[in-house]
C-alpha cells in the first residue's frame, strides 16, 4: 500500500487562458480508492499523467510514501496507468500482453507464466491466454489491460475512464471487479471519470475538479448531502435551490421563513443558498407538518415506475419532489398541496 500526497500541483499548456491544473493538493491514504471527477477538460487525466511521469509539473510536488518522485524516471516509479483505450499490443496474444513487463525485467519464463495465470484468474479470464486482442470483447480487453497493470505489483494503480467504453451491464460487472480486486490486493488506486454515479459507487473519496481547480475532496455521501457550492450541487443532480437572507434564528426566502439544523450557521454569509434533494421533500394534501411547510400547486406529475416526480410552484419558485409510487396519495396536476422541507435535510451554503 502507498500513501500519495499531491502538493500545490500546477500545469500550464500553451494556448490555454488558465492552467490545466491549478494549484491542486490532495492527500490519499494507504489503500484508498479515489475518484478524480469533473467534466471533460478539467485536468483529471493531466494529473494522472504527471503522477506517471508522462508530463512534468510546472510547479508543486508528488510524493509517494513521503518521498518526491518528480526526479524519478517513469519506468522506475512503479506507478501503472490503464488508459481509456487499453493500448494492448495487437501482435501479441493475451498471455504475452499480460506478462510483457515481467519479460522486460528479465524474469524467469516459468515465473512469468505462473504470474500471468494468476492475474488472468484474478480478472476472471483464465482460459483466453492464446487469443489476440482483436478476438476479445471490449470488456475482456479492459480486464486484460487491468491484469497487465497488476502483474507488476504497482505501488499505485491509475485508471483513466475505466468504464466509459463498456455497455451498461458490463460497467456493473467491471465496477464490482475493480473494487473487489483493489480491496483484495490493498493497492492504492486513483481513477478518472466524468460520471458522478460511477464515482459514488466506486470511490472511498471523490476529488471534484472544475476548470483545473479542486472544488472539494470528501466522501461521496457529503457531495449529495452537503455540497460545497451550487456548481457542485448541480453536478450531483441538485435541482432545488432557494435564495436566502440570514437572520438571527431563521432564513428568509421568497416562500417564507426557513429553519435548519445545520451547525455551521455562523460561517454563512448574509446572502446564501439552500438546497434540498427531490427525494427529501415531503408533500401532503393536509397540513400535517410543524416546521418549514409551505402551500404550493402541482404543475406536473411524471410517473417513472418505482418513483413519481412532481414539479411544484410556491410563490413563483419551482421545486421538484420525488416520492415512491407505491402507496402514494392521489395527487394530480393543479392540486394544491402542503410542502415540507425537513430541517435535517436542508443544506445551506454561501453564494
Amino acid at each position: 500500500m502507498t500513501e500519495v500526497n499531491i502538493v500545490n500541483l500546477i500545469k500550464n499548456f500553451s494556448g490555454m487562458t488558465r492552467p490545466a491544473v491549478d494549484n491542486i493538493s490532495i492527500n490519499i491514504r494507504n489503500g484508498e480508492l479515489i475518484a478524480l471527477l469533473g467534466p471533460s477538460g478539467c485536468g483529471k487525466t493531466t494529473i494522472l499523467k504527471m503522477i506517471t511521469g508522462l508530463l512534468t509539473p510546472d510547479n508543486g510536488d508528488i510524493l509517494l510514501d513521503k518521498q518526491s518522485i518528480l526526479s524519478v524516471p517513469t519506468e522506475k516509479r512503479n506507478v501503472v496507468m490503464v488508459f481509456q483505450n487499453y493500448l494492448l499490443f495487437p501482435y501479441m496474444n493475451v498471455n504475452e500482453n499480460v506478462g510483457f513487463s515481467l519479460k522486460m525485467k528479465g524474469d524467469d519464463p516459468k515465473i512469468i507464466n505462473k504470474r500471468v495465470q494468476e492475474m488472468l484468474e484474478l480478472v476472471k479470464l483464465p482460459d483466453i491466454g492464446e487469443r489476440r486482442p482483436k478476438q476479445l470483447s471490449g470488456g475482456q480487453q479492459q480486464r486484460v489491460a487491468l491484469a497487465r497493470a497488476l502483474i507488476a505489483n504497482p505501488r499505485l494503480l491509475l485508471l483513466d475512464e475505466p468504464l466509459s467504453n463498456l455497455d451498461a451491464h458490463l460497467r456493473d460487472e467491471m465496477r464490482e471487479l475493480i473494487t473487489s480486486i483493489q480491496k483484495k490486493l490493498e493497492v492504492t488506486c486513483m481513477f478518472v471519470t466524468h460520471d458522478q454515479e460511477e464515482a459514488v459507487l466506486l470511490a472511498d473519496k471523490i476529488a471534484l475538479i472544475f476548470d483545473g481547480k479542486l472544488q472539494n475532496f470528501a466522501e461521496p455521501k457529503e457531495f449529495y448531502e452537503k455540497p460545497i457550492n451550487v456548481s457542485a450541487a448541480k453536478f450531483f443532480g441538485g435541482v432545488n435551490f432557494i435564495e436566502l437572507n440570514k437572520n438571527a434564528n431563521y432564513f428568509h426566502s421568497s416562500i417564507g421563513n426557513i429553519t435548519s439544523n445545520q451547525t455551521n450557521i455562523n460561517e454563512l454569509n448574509t446572502k446564501c443558498i439552500a438546497t434540498i434533494r427531490p427525494e427529501n421533500i415531503k408533500i401532503s394534501k393536509e397540513n400535517i407538518y410543524q416546521d418549514n411547510f409551505f402551500k404550493g400547486k402541482i404543475k406536473s406529475v411524471i410517473f417513472s415506475g418505482t418513483h413519481t416526480r412532481y414539479k411544484i410552484v410556491i410563490n413563483n419558485l419551482n421545486l421538484e419532489c420525488s416520492l415512491q409510487s407505491l402507496g402514494i396519495q392521489n395527487i394530480k396536476k393543479e392540486d394544491e398541496v402542503f410542502v415540507n422541507l425537513p430541517k435535517d435535510k436542508i443544506w445551506i451554503m454561501n453564494e
